[in-house]
């Protein structure tokens, strides 16, 4: 499951939710994949992240979104 791959403490860039394991948070690889960056570059960058972070983090973003009204 995706959101296996998103943690989230108090004590870790202040409670942002983050790639487990890292502190790469999850609203950076948004921004990243929304501003047009190739995957491959974001995973060269960030060597400790899998395909599978980027994608966790974009439905991590989605869910959060699902219900929120604007």
């Amino acid at each position: 499951m995706a959101h296996e791959r998103i943690h989230s403490s108090a004590g870790v860039m202040g409670g942002k939710p983050v790639i487990r394991g890292t502190r790469i948070p999850v609203d950076l690889l948004v921004r990243m994949v929304a501003q047009g960056i190739p995957q491959q570059e974001i995973l060269a960058d960030y060597p400790r992240l899998q395909t599978e972070d980027i994608q966790a983090a974009l439905l991590y973003a989605a869910a959060i979104l699902t219900d929120e009204a604007v």
